[in-house]
């Protein structure tokens, strides 16, 4: 495996801002590699609490913060059009001194499209809108003038400037967990994101590789990041057993939503003890 192991904070969109706030900059202190939130625009089980928009909430946080590197993940495509999408992105890029990563995905859940009037395609267009979305970003950061006749998206000699600080372009993570798009992540992705446990994303890996050799990709060119379901700060010992268990199944990037408070002592003693010695074991 050619990356080394970087370990990330998910702490999602609701809390008030000041505690995001104190919540990221704790996550760079303590030694973590990244921090993210999501990208809805209300809560699944209680849609009435607050809840901030992904990409505005990762500028501010991301000024309140020197090192870590941080994103969404992942941003859905129905929700914004990809020129629009690459220039939130550069210019958060800008901000932060080269420090944001492109978070991407087809966009699933129906009632928050009908709440927010975005259209709602097929599963099929949904992930060639994906596709095409990927392809124009990626031209827009790396050329001059993009010109792309597709399907869904059509630019015309459209300028991009500025470049981003990051070379060749921003890193573009794909979030995918089924066949079709598993084989889309293994194409274009620079990371890509999956959910589950271990014994769940393994054979996703397995997958991802084979698609990635299929399409004429080094599978070790792609960083396999994965958004852990359960509370991994029980213990040590099981935080320890945990990343384990991933790295056997080939991640590189582990993402672990933030815990409820009375489990932060548990948390910072893994960062602070437990992932400098996974770290020296790499």
């Amino acid at each position: 495996m050619g990356f080394p192991l970087r370990f990330g904070i998910g702490t999602g969109n609701r809390r008030p801002f000041s505690e995001l706030a104190r919540q990221w900059q704790w996550i760079e202190e303590l030694g973590f590699d990244t921090a993210w939130v999501v990208d809805h625009f209300m809560a699944g089980d209680h849609e009435d609490v607050p809840y901030f928009e992904a990409w505005t909430l990762i500028a501010a946080l991301g000024m309140r913060t020197e090192r870590i590197r941080f994103g969404v993940v992942v941003s859905g495509n129905t929700y914004r059009n990809p020129g629009l999408l690459a220039k939130e992105a550069v210019t958060i890029d800008h901000a932060s001194n080269g420090r944001v990563e492109l978070g991407i995905g087809a966009g699933w859940w129906e009632r928050e499209h009908r709440a927010y009037s975005f259209p709602f395609p097929s599963v099929g267009d949904r992930i060639a809108m994906l596709e095409e979305a990927v392809q124009v970003i990626d031209s827009l950061m790396t050329r001059p003038r993009t010109t792309f006749q597709g399907r869904f998206y059509r630019f015309e000699d459209a300028p991009f400037e500025p470049k981003p600080v990051q070379k060749p372009r921003i890193p573009i993570m794909i979030g995918a967990f089924k066949p079709r798009m598993l084989r889309l992540a293994a194409r274009y992705a620079d990371i890509w994101n999956t959910r589950g446990e271990p014994e769940e994303v393994a054979p996703l890996a397995e997958q991802v590789r084979r698609a990635a050799i299929e399409a004429g990709r080094d599978p070790d060119a792609i960083r396999f990041s994965v958004f852990t379901w359960r509370h991994p700060f029980q213990s040590e010992k099981h935080f320890y057993e945990l990343v384990l268990a991933y790295r056997r199944a080939g991640f590189t990037d582990l993402i672990f939503p933030m815990p409820p408070e009375e489990a932060w002592p548990v948390l910072e003693r893994c960062a602070r003890t437990v992932i400098p010695e996974l770290r020296h074991m790499e």
